[in-house]
């Protein structure tokens, strides 16, 4: 599919039907988010994959909004890095991630956990990290249990683009 038409299509799943999602489908995931390109080249994050539900269960419940989808989701990612530059980092490799999920036909939806001090440390708790690894969310992945619309091109609001 083209870029901006796979782009376009690309929306937050916040239903899932509990399926498993293939090997395959998730390798190409996280090799779309470990191939993102990173300050200096230097590839600081780590990708935790949750797939115990009892722990899918604990994250969802850790925020108090916006991570519900989370104990439904097949497996979730949360990407965390120690560099100065880790959340351009984590972000750039969310994104990837999302992108190639969309490609595979793997609804997603993108978990904050940056700024979410709770829910930051209860899964840092919950994941063993170090106080210096930093997170910046959690890719709730799994087969979608809801359609949306694509964006339209119309939605492209160029009114915020400005020439210096």
């Amino acid at each position: 599919m083209e870029l901006l038409e796979l782009i376009r299509n690309r929306r937050s799943i916040r239903k899932y039907t509990g399926e498993a999602i293939d090997d395959e489908k998730m390798h190409k995931i996280l090799t779309a988010g470990l191939l993102a390109p990173t300050s200096r080249n230097r590839k600081p994050c780590e990708f935790h994959i949750v797939q115990d539900k009892r722990l899918l269960f604990q994250m969802a419940c850790a925020k108090s909004a916006g991570g519900m989808m989370l104990k439904d989701c097949d497996k979730a990612i949360v990407v965390c890095a120690d560099s100065d530059t880790w959340l351009e980092d984590c972000s750039i490799a969310m994104s990837f991630m999302m992108l190639e999920a969309q490609e595979e036909g793997v609804a997603c939806c993108w978990v904050q956990l940056y700024l979410r001090e709770e829910a930051d440390e209860t899964v840092a708790r919950m994941l063993g990290l170090g106080k210096k690894m930093h997170l910046c969310g959690a890719l709730a992945l799994g087969v979608g249990n809801e359609e949306k619309n694509p964006h339209s091109f119309e939605e492209a609001d160029f009114s915020k683009v400005f020439t210096h």
